[in-house]
């Protein structure tokens, strides 16, 4: 993994992407591409949000929604619908979001500290807030999204 060092003020970058309403970034050294959703092949027994899996240049890639996992309503699937290939513990998964925004730096200065919340709110995977202008994004651990169990259900569909 790359260290970027604060002191020097480049920040660090995030591709921001929304789910709903809500805008959220990831690490851009996460990314390794963004394609538009495609049909998957299904895979039996699978959890609803592992929507099944696609071959990208040979690779069997698992294809979670994001969506689904974050119970949004109404999930559908338009030519806006985007699929982020991400790194996810040196396994290739591919990502389903509403729509990727743009690439923003944000300085420690503009990355605010995860709220606590009480009670069974997961927010682990939650690094903190960025705030750039009068946008805010929901800063994304990719790697711990999914919980030891998810992970073992991604492997078993690969």
């Amino acid at each position: 993994m790359q260290h970027i060092d604060k002191a020097d003020g480049a920040g660090e970058e995030f591709l921001a992407f929304t789910l709903g309403r809500e805008e959220y970034g990831v690490d851009i050294l996460k990314v390794q591409e963004i394609r538009g959703y495609e049909s998957v092949t299904q895979i039996a027994n699978a959890p609803d949000y592992i929507k099944g899996v696609i071959n990208l240049r040979g690779i069997i890639v698992p294809i979670i929604d994001l969506r689904i996992k974050f119970r949004q309503p109404n999930v559908s699937y338009d030519q806006y619908t985007v699929v982020i290939i991400v790194d996810l513990n040196d396994r290739t998964t591919g990502i389903v979001v509403d729509g990727v925004s743009d690439v923003l730096t944000l300085s420690a200065a503009q990355i605010k500290p995860t709220p606590h919340f009480s009670g069974e709110l997961a927010t682990d995977y939650i690094r903190g807030l960025g705030s750039v202008e009068q946008r805010m994004l929901i800063l994304v651990d990719i790697e711990k999204l999914l919980n030891t169990e998810e992970l073992a259900a991604l492997e078993a569909v690969s």
